[in-house]
């Protein structure tokens, strides 16, 4: 059949319209041009590439805990599409639920950007998101997961990992916070994205150098925990990346089944879209 015709569900992805949603006035970057992409041209992107559904992410970039150009987006977008926001570490039960109500099931964290120290007080909201059966979405990179590990055991909530937990290829396999992704993995407390690969690899397209960590993934979480992602507009990209050549790399990387697995089963079961 071919990947491109496969249904699919893409698990993290960015709408950005300044146009009609301006940028946050304090956030350090602006994306611009090609890193910018509205909800309606998402949705043609989507027709193209046989992706049903999607789980969009409120990025830092931009909007910071502004999540206007996210309800937006889902609330037009026909049952298409989910959210995760960024919000305030004190972020008040009733914004919590106000969000849920508008199709946001989990909070997007990001100590890739903004360090552990930030999130210091986090585990009272992580409580909160537990007790509503909503995500903790975290990016992290090199060793950066071990220290939140002790709250989120503490709090229980179902967590989700970005970009494959961004490990530093030049410390191995073996380096600690990959390794304890791998743990989370085995336990069953946790669901990966496959995806991000620009963010970590130290090769490029096509991406050659990602495969063991991939493998190791996929053998550690299951397939059934392990969902793929875009992370289309590619924000901050290091180079040109665009939505069919990611794709193949996919094709390459996996079987039919483990894709079908990945781009539909999983995240339509973690994700519950109609």
């Amino acid at each position: 059949m071919g990947i491109f015709s496969e249904k699919k569900i893409d698990s993290h992805c960015h709408v950005l319209d300044p146009a009609r949603f301006p940028y946050h006035p304090d956030v350090s970057y602006r994306p611009a041009g090609q890193e910018m992409g509205n909800a309606a041209y998402f949705q043609a992107l989507m027709d193209c590439y046989a992706v049903h559904h999607a789980l969009l992410v409120g990025p830092n970039s931009g909007y910071a805990t502004d999540n206007s150009c996210l309800l937006d987006a889902i609330a037009h977008g026909g049952g298409r599409f989910k959210g995760i926001a960024v919000v305030p570490n004190d972020c008040a039960d009733h914004q919590l639920d106000a969000l849920q109500a508008q199709g946001v099931i989990g909070i997007a964290f990001n100590p890739s950007l903004m360090g552990f120290d930030f999130y210091a007080d986090l585990e009272p909201l992580l409580k909160r998101l537990k007790s509503r059966n909503m995500w903790a979405q975290f990016q992290v990179e090199h060793d950066l997961l071990l220290p939140f590990l002790p709250m989120i055991q503490r709090a229980g909530v179902k967590v989700l990992i970005d970009h494959c937990g961004r490990p530093h290829l030049q410390k191995g396999m073996e380096q600690t916070g990959f390794q304890a992704l791998l743990a989370l993995g085995r336990e069953g407390r946790a669901v990966v994205k496959i995806s991000g690969y620009a963010k970590f690899s130290e090769m490029g397209y096509p991406f050659t150098d990602v495969q063991p960590y991939v493998d190791a993934l996929l053998k550690n979480f299951g397939a059934q925990n392990c969902v793929w992602a875009s992370d289309w507009p590619y924000l901050k990209a290091p180079y040109r990346l665009d939505y069919g050549p990611m794709l193949k790399v996919l094709e390459r990387q996996f079987s039919e089944a483990e894709r079908t697995t990945m781009l539909w089963d999983a995240p339509m079961h973690h994700f519950q879209f109609a």
